[in-house]
């Protein structure tokens, strides 16, 4: 390894969490490959990395086996991140959701067991966990998927478990919990909320919260992210590969809450912002109530630590929302 440079290949590169990978390896003098079709990602987000000598982009469908294959070649770890995310998108779409996270996932993994990949790293989701009530969210307790897309992502996990026995494959399952962060797009039918009512604080709109605003979430800032995937690609421990581990901070946060937070951060930049009304909207089909990682696993297996806390990762997302999309 000391001779050659290590060769990463990120799928959905083009896209929010992507496109922060993309950034850390390049920055790590790794080589990094970035396959995305820009179905939701954004060319915007690789444009500052292409002229790296170190960087190279392919346009290209990961529902296209062909693609999938040429994209694997001499490369040494797979960092999976393309899909179609969005519990209320798979509702109204569920084929697309279908073919684009449990048919392009398998062409990823059939791909990299073809070229000899030394490790196939993917998101996998907290929405696995579905109707179960316990919490924390500890990794072998999980319930019934609640949607189309939790039913997709625990498909994934069931298939690399299978690559790893059958085919000898080398895999993790990052089950992200509520990322967000910077690069994360605001705009869109699916944008996720953080970003969402970032940009309508800023247009001094009212954001709607789902609900009575007591549903909690276990936020997680995007370096916590970055973190776990570069933990789950360079580990020696034997023990530690062939499982998923949930990839967050370990402690929840109300809807309420958060807006408190964002309004109060927000307002350093903008006085007008402390005064913006909140609304409340009827609950969302599919949501759970609430949602807390145990990410004893990952300390255990692979000593995670996680960086920020949900407040130190939220002043730095709004700060970067701030100086880019004002």
């Amino acid at each position: 390894m000391a001779n050659k440079i290590a060769s990463i290949l990120i799928t959905g590169g083009a896209g929010f969490i992507g496109s922060n990978l993309c950034e850390y390896f390049l920055e790590k003098n790794y080589k990094v490959t970035c396959l995305d079709n820009f179905a939701t990602g954004h060319k915007y987000n690789v444009e500052p990395f292409l002229p790296h000598p170190n960087f190279n982009l392919i346009e290209g469908d990961i529902c296209n086996p062909e693609t999938c294959a040429n994209a694997v070649k001499n490369i040494d770890y797979v960092l999976h991140q393309a899909a179609l995310g969005s519990v209320p998108r798979s509702i109204n779409d569920p084929f697309t959701t279908n073919e684009v996270n449990i048919t392009g996932f398998l062409n990823m993994l059939i791909a990299s067991r073809d070229a000899g990949v030394k490790r196939f790293v993917y998101a996998a989701s907290s929405s696995t966990y579905g109707d179960s009530e316990s919490l924390p969210k500890i990794e072998d307790t999980i319930g019934k998927p609640l949607s189309p897309y939790a039913i997709t992502k625990y498909v994934n996990e069931l298939y690399a478990e299978i690559f790893s026995k059958t085919y000898g494959m080398e895999t993790i399952g990052l089950r992200y919990f509520n990322v967000f962060g910077r690069r994360q797009d605001p705009n869109g039918a699916y944008a996720a909320v953080i970003p969402k009512f970032v940009m309508q604080l800023m247009q001094h709109q009212s954001p709607v919260i789902n609900g009575d605003g007591n549903y909690s979430r276990d936020f997680t800032y995007i370096d916590n992210v970055v973190q776990m995937n570069e933990l789950a690609m360079l580990t020696n421990n034997a023990s530690a590969v062939n499982t998923v581990y949930n990839t967050a901070f370990g402690d929840r946060t109300t809807l309420n809450e958060m807006v408190k937070y964002l309004k109060l951060y927000l307002t350093e930049f903008d006085s007008k912002i402390s005064e913006i009304p909140i609304i409340h909207g009827p609950n969302r089909a599919g949501d759970i109530p609430h949602s807390l990682a145990s990410i004893e696993k990952a300390k255990q297996l692979l000593n995670y630590n996680p960086r920020y806390s949900f407040q130190e990762g939220l002043k730095e997302a709004v700060k970067w929302y701030w100086e880019n999309l004002k």
